[in-house]
């Protein structure tokens, strides 16, 4: 498995990682480059809808100082896909879909705690967006118990327009959150469903609560008042599982 330092340099090095159908996790590219290589490589990562950033050169310069043309990728650890692909996968087996959508989640091993305990309870896919997500280091593969090697995650562009598509095709959106909403012994969780969680500084957006179903809460007492989300996550999941099977 490629390590957390596995990234590539160099305008035609890139191009051709592109080219072979290998997928970037991350890319950037130095403010105000120019030149018939640089145009080449916007027109390949446009055509594939890959992200990238504008940075100053200093960004990549912290990275390497070597002959980099003002280039640097890192190498997805993961081949990342499409729920668009995956959900009419899960309704031919007959299968109601229970999806997991990471709303910020930017701390590598919440996002493998959270990932090893979807796969352990039986989610079928997470969404996670292009921007504002945890990279999938060795660290969150290691977290996740190597479920990140067959767990399927997609990367989608708009995390609105993905769950617009999650409950077009039918399923329940619910938004964990910490202080209101209802209860989770008292909400009805079975059926085709999503459930979003946030992260811990900011919880879920605004926007995706308004496009929620229902917020529901996990029920505490205590003097903290509130959990690590991958907590959060397990017993959110496992009501999920518990009501789906009886």
């Amino acid at each position: 498995m490629a390590g957390e330092t596995d990234y590539i340099f160099g305008i035609r090095a890139v191009i051709e990682a592109v080219r072979s159908g290998r997928q970037l996790d991350r890319l950037l590219i130095r403010h105000g480059l120019q030149g018939s290589l640089y145009h080449e490589l916007i027109t390949e990562i446009r055509n594939r809808n890959i992200p990238y950033q504008i940075v100053p050169q200093e960004r990549i310069d912290l990275v390497t100082k070597k002959n980099h043309q003002g280039v640097l990728a890192w190498l997805s650890l993961i081949e990342y896909q499409s729920v668009s692909d995956i959900l009419p996968l899960i309704y031919e087996k007959g299968e109601d879909p229970l999806v997991i959508v990471l709303d910020g989640i930017s701390d590598v091993r919440n996002f493998g705690a959270i990932i090893r305990t979807a796969e352990c309870m039986g989610v079928h896919a997470a969404i996670v967006p292009e921007r504002g997500s945890a990279r999938i280091t060795a660290d969150a593969v290691k977290t996740s118990a190597g479920a990140l090697n067959f767990f399927p995650v997609c990367r989608e562009k708009s995390i609105l327009k993905s769950i617009g598509f999650l409950k077009d095709s039918g399923l329940r959106i619910f938004a964990a959150t910490e202080k209101r909403g209802t209860d989770l012994s008292r909400a009805c969780l079975t059926g085709p469903s999503a459930l979003i969680l946030g992260s811990e500084e900011r919880g879920i957006s605004r926007e995706l609560l308004s496009v929620s179903d229902m917020e529901i809460r996990i029920p505490m007492e205590g003097r903290i008042g509130s959990l690590n989300v991958s907590v959060a996550a397990g017993i959110f999941l496992h009501e999920i599982k518990r009501q789906r099977s009886i």
